[in-house]
């Protein structure tokens, strides 16, 4: 599957899952908001109606065909809005880049983060002396339902290769949220936190089976000998979401300094 169609399948379920607690705690008024890492655009579509208009968006990508979509998709919010794209590596932002901003906002980002990354983020955030919205970072933890014996080893391998060491770079993956708070706060800015889990049902079986599949993938990636075990029961598992009877459960931390 194309990144960017993985992007749109997922939109529905971060949307239902991000924290409006969190939104209500932004005080004041927001015109100009700035998004990294902002893929097919959905923390704006979700965000901007929730905010006072007018507004003007910064959207960051590396990826010029995404940034396309994402200006194109940013018309449909009601809100009267400018959109400006900025074709940039995210991980290498300065607070010069982002100055004016009243806002910056992130999505499903932190956990793709090495600490090094995190921390340069979170020095743009404080130096840029405006809030941040960080949202839908995995931890680290799924339930599936029914439950089977390998859904914990799985789950291991998993969260082992989201710390991978890749091209030089080690990730944070789900222990990314925690670093991020902790930097925020070493810098004395305040950090409230909210879960924001997805709960895919029959509903939304084709987010779950693309979800398993790239789930899986990766803990075999990680451990190559759990490959047999893990076909037969990627297998049942496929067929449980396809027939709407596998839940699945996929915790995520949102997070917003500055506002405290």
């Amino acid at each position: 599957m194309r990144f960017a169609e993985w992007l749109r399948l997922r939109e529905a379920a971060d949307a239902a899952a991000r924290s409006r607690d969190l939104v209500a705690a932004l005080l004041g008024r927001y015109p100009v908001i700035h998004d990294l890492g902002t893929g097919t655009g959905s923390m704006g579509r979700w965000l901007a109606p929730q905010l006072p208009g007018p507004q003007h968006w910064v959207l960051y990508d590396r990826d010029p065909d995404l940034l396309d979509l994402a200006r194109a998709g940013m018309g449909g919010t009601g809100i009267e809005m400018t959109v400006e794209t900025r074709r940039r590596d995210i991980t290498r932002l300065t607070a010069d880049e982002v100055a004016g901003a009243a806002l910056i906002t992130a999505s499903a980002l932190l956990d793709m983060l090495t600490a090094t990354e995190i921390e340069r983020l979170v020095v743009t955030c404080v130096d840029a002396d405006c809030p941040a919205l960080l949202t839908v970072s995995v931890i680290g933890r799924v339930e599936l339902t029914p439950p089977d014996p390998l859904d914990a080893e799985i789950t291991e391998a998993f969260n082992a290769h989201q710390r991978r060491t890749a091209g030089g770079r080690t990730l944070l993956g789900p222990d990314a949220v925690e670093a991020t708070v902790a930097a925020f706060r070493r810098h004395g800015v305040g950090v409230l936190t909210r879960p924001s889990p997805w709960r895919l049902g029959p509903d939304q079986a084709d987010l779950a089976a693309e979800w398993l599949r790239g789930w899986v993938g990766a803990a075999c990636e990680q451990r190559p000998e759990l490959a047999g075990r893990v076909g037969p029961y990627a297998r049942r598992r496929l067929a449980a979401a396809a027939a709407g009877r596998l839940g699945v459960v996929v915790q995520h931390t949102d997070l917003l300094a500055g506002c405290v």
